[in-house]
């Protein structure tokens, strides 16, 4: 007679998958002259997409400007996208920053401390912060982080 196998459980370490990072930018210039910037200091190409549109009705729908990049041959995605959309923010807590630069697929944490350190050098940029998503709670989060 057979006997049933042993159950084998198996950890995975998420650490080591590639996963998002996400920054607060706060700058004084518009979003196309800010991709501009961060293209040229990052040496990726940061394009304007369809915007990010949140909310469930037709009236409280807001819109927030997007730039993308996802022309990496690594598979690694740049997004910048505005927090103020009219008179709304997409992340009300953040009131402060005016901007999130996020890394889709970031390979390593060294990648992204190089990504804020080459931000905070960029022309016209006041302030860059990284973000802890675990932390932060808001249900605009899902928009940013899928």
């Amino acid at each position: 007679m057979r006997s049933n196998p042993k159950i084998k459980r198996l950890h995975l370490d998420l650490s080591e998958h590639p996963g998002s990072a996400l920054a607060g930018v706060v700058s004084p210039e518009p979003d196309y002259k800010l991709s501009l910037l961060i293209n040229r200091k990052l040496g990726i190409s940061l394009k304007i997409v369809l915007p990010l549109v949140t909310g469930d009705s037709e009236d409280k729908k807001n819109k927030f400007s997007r730039f993308s990049d996802t022309s990496s041959p690594h598979g690694i995605v740049y997004e910048l996208i505005s927090n103020h959309g009219g008179k709304d923010y997409l992340i009300r807590k953040l009131r402060n920053i005016d901007y999130f630069f996020i890394v889709h697929n970031a390979e390593s944490g060294t990648d992204t401390e190089r990504i804020i350190t080459l931000l905070r050098e960029t022309d016209s940029v006041t302030a860059v912060f990284k973000i802890d998503s675990v932390k932060l709670k808001d249900k605009n989060l899902k928009y940013l982080i899928p």
